[in-house]
């Protein structure tokens, strides 16, 4: 089964259509199978308090216009969806609030996304589950009691999910990956487990790939140097480029893990083991 690899736009759009269409257009190009957003309904996510606290940004002088300048509504995620379907290419999101995945059901997803921050959110998972969509469960802040819990609600709901190996700093440092969790996880739970990655850089995600993930999901930008708080964990379309050709390689490099003679080894053993009088026994 091909890793399913997904292009993390989240806000790195900077609220622009235009932005957001290039980087649809990117993770087509690359060889992605999904893009995939971020949806808030921000009274309900953030305070009032925190919300009226100022901050700089291109929108104004608050959180509140500087959330509200990177939040997209109806009529920008029909945009996308029309976009996503003319370039057959799947979006999705992960919803931080009851609401928004309620506003995603607006649209005929196949996938659904727990975000690291609502996995400890019991309420939130269950309702996400009883949709029945593959969902993506991000295991980034999470203790193995909230992934017990997480994994708990989505087999009593019968919805089909995978977990993903996941470390919430930004950027992560290559030290921190613990990529040995990938095939803890795999085992303690007896399903499927892929990798978010938040590094600087490609070669984390490599052994991600090599350990065997069925998904793989990195953030996209045009460039690094845009605002916004993802863009320096974020690959640039070169990278990006780079990272689905070594992925693809990586999966036809693995083999199916049984050990036998090649018939194109054959001739090249015998000339090598002339001096052995050694033939072929198979």
């Amino acid at each position: 089964m091909s890793i399913f690899v997904i292009a993390e736009i989240g806000i790195n759009h900077n609220g622009d259509m235009g932005i957001t269409k290039d980087l649809i257009d990117l993770a087509k190009v690359a060889g992605c199978d999904a893009v995939k957003f971020q949806k808030r309904t921000l009274d309900n996510v953030y305070t009032k308090e925190m919300l009226d606290s100022p901050r700089e940004s291109p929108w104004g002088t608050t959180q509140r216009e500087q959330k509200e300048g990177l939040e997209f509504g109806f009529d920008e995620y029909k945009e996308i969806d029309k976009y996503c379907r003319e370039k057959d290419i799947e979006w999705f999101a992960s919803a931080w609030d009851l609401d928004s995945q309620d506003f995603l059901k607006q649209f005929d997803l196949n996938h659904n996304k727990i975000a690291s921050t609502m996995i400890v959110d019991e309420t939130f998972m269950r309702t996400v589950a009883k949709e029945k969509k593959h969902t993506f469960i991000s295991t980034g802040m999470s203790t193995l009691s909230d992934i017990d819990k997480a994994v708990a609600i989505f087999k009593e709901e019968n919805c089909p999910f995978e977990l993903m190996h996941c470390i919430s700093t930004y950027p992560m440092k290559d030290e921190d990956a613990n990529l040995n969790c990938i095939p803890m996880l795999r085992e303690r739970y007896k399903c499927d487990v892929g990798y978010s990655g938040h590094e600087v850089g490609l070669a984390v995600s490599y052994a991600a790939a090599a350990l065997g993930v069925t998904s793989l999901e990195r953030h996209i930008t045009l460039d690094r140097a845009m605002y916004g708080s993802d863009q320096a964990a974020s690959i640039e379309p070169a990278g990006l480029m780079q990272l689905l050709g070594a992925v693809r390689k990586i999966e036809h490099a693995m083999g199916d893990g049984c050990k036998k003679l090649l018939d194109k080894e054959i001739p090249i053993a015998k000339k090598l083991r002339e001096h052995l009088a050694w033939e072929s026994d198979i």
